[in-house]
């Protein structure tokens, strides 16, 4: 290398010709990787000459730099040593710095354990001569790489103390700091005590260097505030550092924030000591490195003690972070997905206290009362009555025991056999769909599930899946309704579990390529349903046969559905005659159907209405369940629900008094009390029904924000014909737009739009098209008369045109005319000729895999499936965990009620993890319209940002980006991650955020070179395409 500090190019130029390349450039009074560059071109010299001067000038006040000799893929060891100035210098062993990147480095260890035993005694024996010749005084490190053939070359002394000091010292046991400061206040060697002879490296220790960098980025610093700083210890563990929650990170000092040193007997024990402590630690609201270095210590390579310094160049992968998996039994820190799932729960806790619950939820707070979580219903210790007296226990079998043993036909043939009216509960799914807009979650179920199971052991079934409930737990209470089905089947093994399934239209509100019909009833079956309820919202026969089909190659108990509506009891009530319901019963029979089914969506069957039909229905199917279902709307639902029991039906639909009456099922235990002791009597044992009842009435106190404000039954269903769950949405959707006095119209409407398409069975979609009709109608004020004389040019609803088209099938007697003809000619739009569904092309599920799995990584069957049938609320859903993880984990409470400050929380991850979140405050509003939530989870400072939708920075609408620098959202989507911040300095194409849309991460790249002037959106913010992100001059 050259003999001294070269200041100009020509110096430069001169010296590299005489000595040849490669060469590296080092800065004269350089450190920290500052200053170097690696040249391997002549054209590149002055270039890289003059950058390494300025950067040396910059950080050290000197440009000047030595060249020296590039050695390849070399290992960097220094020699610790310590001199008196006497002549007199030790070592204290050496330690491996190979392991860098930009010349910086990352990680080290004491000793270099891989060298040969007479390599190291060479580069000690060079370092303490080198030294004693010169008198060296006090604490330094001597350098040399190491090349491939373990040949050493010196590269410099650092006459100082080293970052990486700590790990000689937990290796030898002497104090280097200490020594440093008796040496210069003039003491020897001798004095101090340290003797070569006396001098031992015992075991290994490493020393891991946490920056708060971006590894993703290429190392770019971030900062912020800390939203969380916690320590790791124990037992070998060093830790040089200081930080605290709260603390902010700029961009004006170093980004190391700690360092951590570990020590053992072995380079493994120390690695997986280290791998711990990084596991451990937790340091939150800013990117750091930790990832990266939990990767470095899992690669093979490091793991055999011997790296280069082209370790990290040479494996780019290791800087990919948000990819990787680490081998720790805690899921939740071997996955970094999940790693920072606490942040994104306190995201969500902090935007619901700041801004509340967006509109779309449906939710309204001022009903929202002060309750707390139910408390779990208890079975009692022994055994217990159900019929007459006879004893049960836990041990008792229920129907699911038969369906397993003997398959769907033994059920059947059990349930025409049974002595007694079976009942099937509908509280977990049509319920609350009914009267609680299905907002119900997961864990108010879970919570009685073990307690179900024996309190209705002798029930038919649980109606707890399909129908809104698929989309709902996706669209509204963000859980999977996958996760939802498999958890309640182990909760609940005795129990048949029962699904609504809407025929060719399987849990969606259109038509599915048939591949993903049959593919989702598998599934289903496989997760957990048993009986699957068969239905057509228009009781269109081929619909009705795909649906059949599916499920019964899927190994389902197939419940052929009829959709009731009208009345058979009176004959003027127009094309729904018993013979009609007859003649579909039939057909359904012929398909092979394991039982019939009448759902009564409106609760239109009258006692007597049930009397007549089921009475027909068992006459003509001596041998095949009948099983009733109805609302009770009108309030003569348990009335009808008796009728039909006494005329011969075998199953009835109920639901638990506490969600029972008004548009939900009738009362499950007024059934049950009114057959007590007779042929009929239900084998339910009241005294279990009762603590059930408790829970769920104190569930529905919890729910009340959804709660429709229905107070009363309402007999007018009979001229309106408006299904349950339709009934209080219509209602609920009417307050809320303060449209209270336009109810009754908006009921008279709907019947009057019924009549105009064609008088038509009235459940999901078909409901949906005579809803969207009739709110159209009062919006525009129109009768049936301005909608047919306009009908081609007036601007129905989609789902009113696509109903015409033949979109969800064929209803009874036809399409109305002329109607029909003057809406699809006036669009130019051409009819479906048959079932809607037989046209389309298979869904291609491995394509769809492949590109869902570049968005999201790894995809379940049952993720696919969720896509196929419901995309954009997928997409939304995942958006959602992206920015606040898994809400599901949440007490119900917390999830609808924003926190206020002081109130106190407590998440139960699982039984043996139950955290308390307290929000200690709110700050005030910033200039950027952000707030600053402060929470403690177990007692600890955490902080969390986020944005103030009403604050006068956001209030407006936001600005758009249209000048150079500024750079836009290029689509409507969610920002899921900022990678900048105002004062970083970015470069053109750079990365500066992420946006999800249209069911893929977007890279937002930097509009120009540059400095961050500001950044206007937080994570989590909805943007709109061309919206202004940040700034940059």
């Amino acid at each position: 290398g050259s003999d001294g500090a070269l200041s100009t190019a020509e110096e430069v130029t001169a010296f590299v010709e005489e000595i040849g390349l490669p060469v590296i450039l080092k800065a004269a009074m350089g450190g920290g990787g500052k200053g170097m560059r690696v040249v391997r071109k002549m054209e590149d010299l002055v270039p890289f000459f003059e950058s390494a001067s300025s950067e040396a000038l910059a950080s050290f006040g000197d440009g000047s730099v030595f060249i020296e000799r590039f050695v390849d893929r070399p290992r960097h060891i220094e020699v610790q040593i310590i001199g008196d100035g006497t002549g007199n210098v030790v070592h204290l062993w050496e330690r491996d710095c190979s392991v860098q990147r930009r010349h910086q480095k990352v990680i080290e260890m004491a000793p270099a354990w891989t060298l040969s035993d007479e390599l190291r005694a060479d580069l000690h024996r060079y370092a303490v001569k080198l030294t004693s010749a010169a008198k060296y005084k006090n604490a330094g490190t001597v350098e040399f790489l190491i090349d491939s053939e373990n040949r050493p070359y010196f590269i410099e002394v650092n006459p100082r103390i080293q970052v990486e000091h700590t790990v000689t010292e937990e290796v030898t046991g002497v104090d280097l700091v200490q020594t440093q400061l008796k040496i210069a206040a003039g003491a020897t060697l001798d004095e101090v005590g340290l003797f070569q002879d006396q001098i031992s490296a015992r075991g290994v220790a490493i020393q891991c260097r946490v920056t708060t960098e971006n590894p993703e980025r290429d190392f770019t610093p971030d900062t912020g505030t800390l939203s969380l700083y916690r320590h790791s210890a124990g037992c070998g563990v060093r830790m040089d550092g200081i930080g605290y929650s709260g603390l902010a990170i700029t961009p004006f000092f170093d980004s190391m924030i700690v360092k951590y040193t570990t020590r053992g007997m072995t380079h493994m024990e120390t690695v997986r000591r280290m791998k711990r402590v990084l596991q451990e630690c937790r340091i939150r609201g800013v990117k750091t490195n930790i990832p990266f270095l939990l990767n470095v210590l899992s690669h093979p390579e490091f793991e055999s003690g011997i790296v280069t310094t082209s370790f990290i160049d040479e494996n780019p992968d290791l800087k990919m972070t948000s990819t990787s998996f680490w081998d720790f039994s805690n899921e939740e820190q071997a996955d970094p997905k999940k790693v920072e799932s606490t942040d994104r729960l306190l995201r969500y806790l902090a935007n619901l206290a700041v801004n509340g619950h967006p509109p779309e939820l449906g939710a309204d707070m001022t009903k929202a009362q002060q309750v707390t979580t139910p408390k779990r219903p208890v079975l009692p210790t022994a055994g217990f009555a159900t019929k007459s007296g006879e004893a049960a226990t836990k041990e008792s079998k229920g129907m699911r025991h038969i369906l397993l043993e003997q398959g769907p036909a033994g059920l059947a043939k059990a349930a025409r056999q049974h002595k007694g009216l079976l009942l099937t509960d509908t509280t977990w799914r049509d319920a609350h769909q009914s009267l609680l807009a299905t907002r119900m979650r997961t864990t108010e179920l879970l919570r009685c599930a073990d307690y179900t199971n024996e309190a209705l052991k002798n029930a038919f079934s649980l109606e707890m899946w399909g129908g809104a409930t698929f989309d709902v737990a996706m669209r509204f209470l963000h859980e999977d309704p996958w996760i939802r089905l498999e958890q309640l089947r182990e909760a609940v093994p005795d129990i048949p579990f029962q699904m609504l399934l809407r025929g060719a239209n399987a849990v969606g509100y259109t038509n599915y390529p048939d591949n993903v019909v049959y593919r989702f009833c598998r599934q289903a079956q496989e997760s957990g349903i048993d009986i699957f309820r068969v239905f057509d919202s228009l009781n269109y026969m081929e619909n009705l046969k795909l649906g059949v089909d599916a499920v019964g190659k899927a190994g389902g108990f197939i419940e052929g559905t009829m959709s009731y509506t009208g009345d058979v009891a009176d004959p003027t009530k127009g094309k729904y005659t018993l013979d009609y319901y007859l003649d579909l019963a039939q057909k359904l029979v012929d398909e092979g159907v394991h039982s019939l089914a009448i759902k009564d969506m409106a609760g239109l069957l009258t006692p007597r209405a049930a009397k007549m039909l089921v009475s027909a229905l068992r006459k003509e199917h001596p041998d095949v369940p009948i099983h009733v279902h109805t609302h009770d709307t009108a309030g003569s639902g348990v009335a009808s629900m008796l009728a039909a029991a006494e005329a011969g039906a075998d199953i009835v639909d109920a639901a638990i008094d506490g969600m029972s009456g008004l548009t939900s099922q009738p009362s499950l235990g007024s059934l049950s009390a009114n057959l007590r002791g007779s042929e009929l009597d239900t084998g339910l044992n009241p005294s279990l029904l009762g603590p059930l009842n408790t829970y769920w009435e104190n569930v529905r106190s919890l729910y009340s924000p959804f709660e429709s404000g229905q107070l009363s039954g309402s007999s007018d269903v009979y001229h309106h014909e408006i299904p349950g769950g339709q009934f209080t949405n219509l209602l609920f959707q009417s307050k809320q737009l303060g449209l209270t006095e336009k109810w009754p119209e908006i009921k008279s409407k709907y019947a009057e739009a019924n009549i105009i398409l064609g008088d038509i069975p009235k459940v999901t979609p078909s409901s949906k098209v005579v809803g969207d009709l009739a709110q159209f109608m009062v919006a525009q004020d129109l009768d049936a008369t301005k909608i047919l004389d306009q009908a081609d040019t007036l601007a129905f609803p989609d789902s009113v045109v696509n109903y015409l088209r033949g979109d969800i099938g064929v209803p009874p007697g036809g399409f109305p005319e002329p109607l029909r003809t003057k809406v699809l000619e006036g669009r130019s739009l051409k009819a479906v000729d048959g079932r809607p569904g037989a046209s389309l092309q298979e869904y291609d599920f491995d394509k769809q895999r492949d590109s869902l799995e570049d968005t999201y990584g790894d995809v379940s069957d049952k993720d696919l499936l969720s896509y196929a049938l419901y995309p954009k609320v997928y997409e939304a859903w995942k958006d959602f965990e992206l920015v606040y993880g898994d809400v599901s984990m949440l007490p119900t409470t917390a999830f609808l009620n924003p926190m206020k400050v002081g109130e106190e929380i407590e998440i139960e991850f699982d039984e043996s993890k139950i955290w308390t979140v307290k929000l200690a405050a709110i700050a005030d509003v910033k200039e950027d319209g952000t707030r600053m939530c402060e929470f403690l989870v177990n007692g600890e400072q955490w902080y969390m940002a986020v944005s103030d939708l009403s604050s006068d920075a956001l209030s407006q609408a936001r600005e758009k980006a249209t000048g150079a620098g500024q750079v836009g959202s290029p689509m409507p989507g969610v920002v899921v991650d900022l990678k900048v911040k105002a004062g970083d300095t970015v470069t053109e194409g750079e990365t500066v955020a992420t946006l999800s849309a249209m069911k893929m991460e977007t890279s937002i790249p930097a509009t120009a070179s540059g400095v961050v002037d500001r950044v206007v959106v937080n994570v989590g913010d909805k943007v709109d395409g061309d919206d202004l992100l940040m700034e940059i001059s």
